[in-house]
């Protein structure tokens, strides 16, 4: 009897899991590391540098001069694109503070300071915003955060095609598929899904708000 190849053994039981002879995404797809627990490398603020800092493994956000963001460029030194991912993170905040995660974005600004392009996953602990954490800020509207954000919290967040998936602490938040005309005011018509994908960054809010991050991972699908 002929020795099957390993190659040939693989492709069997990849047909015989998954008919379609796609890996799943969980196979094709290892973790990598955002943040390094040590300081800022691989990230760069688009405004307000000193709005971020890392202290005892942890990262800080606080718009103490203004709205800020921190933008992932890795070793390219410029902003990564990212199109369909899972994004995970390990976040708590000081009281009434308000922050989030933008993707599919970049750097144009809207108003000076908001950014223009893009979702915005939002982190929020104060109660004048009504959009609470899990929140897809403007587009699904969380009323009730799930946690006590002065804890430390995980927020999942998955985007694939046109759909994105939100989730804290594995309870989900958001599940929302961009329809093919979106119906956006004129303040957010860039808010949408790029075919291309786009940046990811952090937000530093105000004054006010303080958020940390003590994990940041994400695998492409």
């Amino acid at each position: 009897m002929k020795t099957i190849s390993s190659a040939l053994l693989t492709l069997l039981i990849v047909s015989l899991v998954n008919p379609s002879g796609a890996l799943a995404a969980d196979e094709a797809a290892p973790w990598k590391t955002l943040f390094n627990g040590k300081d800022l490398t691989d990230w760069q603020a688009n405004a307000h540098p000193e709005s971020f800092t890392v202290t005892d493994g942890i990262l800080k956000a606080h718009g103490k001069n203004g709205m800020s963001h921190l933008f992932y460029v890795g070793e390219t030194g410029h902003d990564v694109n990212f199109k369909d991912f899972e994004l995970v993170a390990v976040a708590r905040s000081e009281p009434g503070s308000n922050s989030g995660f933008f993707f599919h974005t970049d750097r144009e600004l809207r108003g000076g300071k908001y950014l223009n392009k893009g979702y915005e996953v939002q982190l929020n602990s104060s109660a004048k915003e009504k959009n609470k954490t899990g929140s897809l800020y403007a587009v699904v509207q969380v009323a009730e955060s799930p946690v006590d954000e002065t804890d430390w919290f995980t927020i999942r967040i998955r985007v694939q095609g046109k759909r994105i998936l939100v989730y804290v602490n594995d309870q989900q938040m958001v599940d929302y598929t961009e329809p093919n005309n979106p119906e956006r005011p004129a303040s957010r018509a860039k808010r949408l899904i790029d075919p291309n994908g786009g940046a990811l960054a952090i937000q530093a809010h105000d004054p006010g708000s303080v958020f940390y991050f003590k994990e940041i991972r994400l695998r492409e699908l």
